[in-house]
């Protein structure tokens, strides 16, 4: 994938590009600092399990791997955004997966996360494999949502009880976007 660049609100540069193995010390720290930003991630702080050298491996793989991607954002040398995208394994699975993404704190509302979607569907419509993108977003997160519905993807299901956290349970809403409707869109 080549590099994506984008001008985000207030002129500072995002620059998106294909994490590598060499990124794996600067992700564990971004991912572990993440995770205490949010109470919309999957994971909370410690949680995340892999050592430097295993996460390196992990980024090797998506590398080699035709339909999976992880994708970082970083302003200057700082990570603030990463993006994960894994397809099914199976050849009656392999054209769809899903997409795992988060924003550091201090850059929400500057368009880091929509910038991050348009590399990743870029990347799906060239790889010639994917043709569907699905996700799971918690239902009260209603910025997300927001930015999911204007990048074309649309409610699939809602799913109950998928997170429990300070002993509630909250539900996620199971979206998807087929890349066909976004061509679509692109050619009205």
């Amino acid at each position: 994938m080549e590099t994506y660049c984008r001008e985000l609100k207030g002129g500072r540069q995002l620059i998106v590009r294909e994490a590598a193995p060499e990124d794996a010390r600067a992700l564990l720290a971004y991912i572990e600092t993440v995770s205490g930003e949010s109470n919309f991630l999957t994971f909370g702080p410690g949680e995340f399990e892999l050592d430097e050298t295993q996460e390196a491996n992990v980024l090797q793989r998506f590398r080699e791997t035709p339909n999976q991607i992880y994708l970082i954002g970083k302003i200057g040398v700082d990570i603030v955004s990463s993006l994960s995208f894994s397809g099914g394994k199976r050849a009656r699975t392999r054209h769809c997966g899903a997409v795992g993404l988060s924003v550091r704190q201090a850059y929400w509302g500057l368009g880091v996360g929509s910038a991050m979607l348009d590399a990743l569907i870029a990347w799906a419509q060239n790889t010639g494999l994917v043709t569907k993108i699905d996700l799971q977003v918690r239902t009260d997160n209603h910025r997300a949502i927001a930015l999911y519905l204007r990048k074309g993807f649309s409610v699939e299901g809602t799913l109950r009880k998928t997170i429990a956290l300070g002993g509630r349970y909250f539900d996620t809403y199971y979206m998807g976007l087929d890349l066909e409707d976004v061509a679509d869109l692109n050619q009205r």
